[in-house]
């Protein structure tokens, strides 16, 4: 059948050509950390996974995952047994990166499934032939050669296709009034990764307002008289079911405290290695500022500063020099407060699914913006969801080109090494092109897409890859101050993203929602 534009059986061996161009490629830390969590549950009892420590990478997923990865190793021992081996450390034989590029690439089997449900709730329009006048064939190109996945998941390495796929596969199960299928795929996923954490007040609140409650007033207001015992009993039937699944072993065994301890591991600092382009970002600049320009005006001493440590690209605990030193407490309730009037929304005035959908992405960029240790991939839960509104509202497109090129050059510092520099700017350059190119033409009917502002925000990218990527390297300042460009690229990708989450508040209280094309 043709759902794209274009066959599926056509699409799949794309993707799989696209994919396998990357099986040689440079590979990141995360190689290892797979590699490792594939011998842990291969070689060791269930009753060790969670304790075992001889590799500084340890398990640090939920439990589906480890059997998720459990279940590949039982192939892996066929390409390489040695791999297996929980103390053959940084083993990476060729068998072995065989079969673990193979593994992310035959998993993407259902990120494809998932676009392809995902385009099935988008309305074509009639009468068209020009495939980039069918929104269908856009949003297809926009998730399955999305420049960030491609990145974090077959250059740098990870599996994030496959969590991915559950997570798009449930919105559009939502988006097809399949809510308990929606609820069923969305509690795989946080049992896979729990970072999905972020947006699960959006489907817990969205559940219970607009399944649990089955109608509403003339006025949109809640019928409380309408409340369905039934359905919150098979929702809650779903989630404690998988959990169960999932946790059931180890909490038999009394090892949830470890297990949790593993899942959220509160010394890692508050910003990763690599910083996420938030407002943790530029609150860390403004310290370090205030700092210089204290000791520079003698209100400091410099030898009572605590260390430069936040900039020395290290996972740990550090403490701020001027402004308030950030507590964990602190993010959950700053993240709290800027995902609460998104969730108040629906639970207001729900619009439906495509109203869910927007607080979704409210909670994933709110807890991006504010969260304790965020990785920069984080940006990926908004950027693809976000494709299924931007081939529908012009408003969206422009929030969507604006979020994805700044979360997306902010992914760059990953691939560091001078070979990938070529590879990263061309891949981003095909895909943003394309996104500029095929949104205008979608909504070439409404007006532009940018405001001038933003367009000239947008350049400055440019400007800031070239000082970052081409000229830093060059100068004396590389020996200095060695992550002087993370600190430049974090902070001026961070100012697109707030700016993005702005608008998509905007969007979702400050003006009339659109109708949905389909539910």
């Amino acid at each position: 059948t043709e759902t794209f534009g274009i066959s599926t059986a056509q699409l799949t061996p794309l993707c799989s050509v696209k994919n396998l161009i990357q099986v040689p490629t440079v590979r990141s830390t995360d190689f290892e950390v797979h590699r490792n969590w594939l011998a842990i549950t291969h070689s060791l009892p269930v009753s060790r996974w969670y304790y075992e420590n001889t590799s500084e990478w340890t398990l640090d997923y939920p439990p589906l995952f480890a059997w998720f990865e459990l279940g590949l190793s039982q192939v892996a021992r066929r390409f390489d047994a040695n791999m297996l081996q929980v103390e053959n450390l940084n083993y990476a034989s060729p068998a072995t990166v065989l079969f673990q590029r193979l593994s992310v690439i035959v998993t993407d089997v259902v990120f494809i499934y998932a676009a392809r449900e995902c385009c099935r709730c988008v309305r074509e329009p009639k009468g068209s032939r020009d495939v980039l006048s069918r929104p269908s064939f856009v949003l297809a190109v926009l998730l399955l050669w999305n420049f960030g996945l491609l990145v974090v998941d077959h250059i740098h390495f990870q599996y994030n296709g496959f969590l991915f796929g559950f997570l798009l596969l449930s919105v559009a199960k939502h988006l097809q009034s399949q809510h308990l299928q929606g609820a069923l795929l969305f509690a795989f996923l946080l049992n896979l990764k729990h970072i999905y954490l972020y947006v699960a007040p959006a489907y817990g609140v969205y559940l219970l307002r607009s399944y649990c409650f089955a109608q509403d007033n003339k006025d949109g207001s809640v019928r409380w008289s309408s409340f369905s015992p039934l359905r919150l009993l098979a929702l809650g039937a779903i989630v404690t079911s998988v959990c169960a699944l999932s946790f059931g072993p180890f909490i038999a065994m009394g090892q949830l405290p470890q297990v949790l301890s593993r899942l959220f591991p509160f010394k890692r600092g508050l910003c990763h290695a690599y910083w996420a382009p938030n407002i943790w970002a530029l609150y860390n600049v403004l310290d370090k500022s205030l700092a210089v320009l204290g000791v520079r005006l003698k209100l400091l001493e410099e030898a009572e500063l605590p260390p430069a440590s936040m900039t020395g690209g290290l996972v740990q605990e550090f403490e701020h020099s001027v402004l308030p030193s950030v507590t964990p407490a602190v993010t959950l309730v700053c993240t709290l407060l800027s995902i609460l009037p998104a969730v108040a929304s629906i639970w207001l005035r729900p619009h439906g699914a495509q109203g869910f959908l927007r607080c979704l992405l409210l909670c994933a960029l709110g807890c991006f913006m504010f969260g304790w240790h965020v990785h920069e991939k984080a940006i990926l839960i908004a950027i693809l969801p976000l494709s299924i509104l931007a081939v529908e509202s012009r408003e969206d497109a422009g929030i969507f080109l604006i979020l994805t090129t700044t979360g997306h050059y902010s992914l760059f510092p990953l691939l560091f090494t001078p070979a990938e520099l070529p590879i990263k700017v061309v891949l981003m350059l095909m895909f943003t092109i394309f996104s500029f190119t095929a949104l205008r033409k979608l909504h070439s009917a409404q007006g532009s897409l940018l405001h001038p502002l933003e367009v000239i925000y947008l350049l400055g990218l440019v400007a800031v890859a070239i000082a970052c990527e081409v000229v830093f390297p060059l100068s004396p300042w590389q020996q200095r101050l060695p992550f002087l460009p993370l600190l430049v690229t974090s902070v001026y990708c961070a100012m697109g993203v707030c700016y993005a989450f702005l608008r998509l508040y905007a969007s979702l209280l400050l003006r009339r929602e659109e109708k949905p094309k389909q539910l």
